[in-house]
């Protein structure tokens, strides 16, 4: 199973995207394609869907040696056994968490992800413990219309303050790849770029080469 220093593409299988497909054949996909490490996000999905869909991906993530990460749901994680759990700032810090170590029941080796969205956010959150933080949206997005773009110098803020894995998310595609690189990210999120190219493995592969 890759570590999270290793990851340099990850990618999303998002319910909003998924056009009719079934999310085990996206999540092959992506594996197919060389992501490092793969999200499940299901917004709009009751708990008990986002288990179902984690048992049907989980294998596939598995036996490719991929992280699966599911957002939200620390129970659902838990319980499949995955590698990681995504949490925003306000499902942590406003749940009354301080560190990661309050999540853990003492048998679970899930680790965390947080979100981020400016500096201080990320010092605080990296007090916490988590096996990476996301910093971002880097672009306007529409997978988070109301969220205001933190622009290339919060990527360039992280370049040369955070010492442990973070990824660059938002609104990330071919055109300002570059960009997001050359402004010190070495890992990157990409969601409706890969999910809704006509071509998902293909995708990933122009990602993966042109970060690596």
């Amino acid at each position: 199973m890759k570590s999270l220093s290793d990851c340099r593409l990850y990618t999303f299988v998002d319910t909003a995207y998924l056009h009719g497909r079934k999310p085990e054949v996206v999540a092959q996909q992506l594996c197919d394609g060389g992501s490092d490490i793969i999200q499940l996000r299901a917004k709009n999905s009751a708990e008990n869907e986002v288990r179902r869909m984690a048992e049907a991906i989980l294998p596939i993530t598995r036996r490719a040696g991929v992280p699966l990460v599911i957002n939200d749901f620390l129970s659902v994680a838990i319980e499949v056994g995955a590698e990681v759990c995504h949490l925003g700032q306000e499902d942590f810090f406003d749940g009354g968490y301080t560190h990661v170590s309050q999540l853990k029941d003492g048998k679970s080796n899930v680790e965390i992800g947080l979100s981020t969205h400016a500096p201080a956010q990320a010092e605080r959150a990296i007090a916490a413990g988590p096996g990476y933080i996301a910093i971002g949206p880097i672009y306007a997005t529409g997978t988070k219309p109301t969220a205001k773009p933190v622009t290339l110098d919060y990527v360039r803020w992280a370049a040369a303050n955070v010492k442990i894995p973070w990824f660059a998310i938002g609104g990330i595609n071919l055109t300002n790849l570059d960009q997001v690189l050359a402004a010190g990210a070495q890992r990157i999120c990409v969601v409706s770029a890969i999910l809704n190219a006509p071509d998902i493995a293909k995708a990933c592969g122009e990602f993966k080469a042109r970060i690596t």
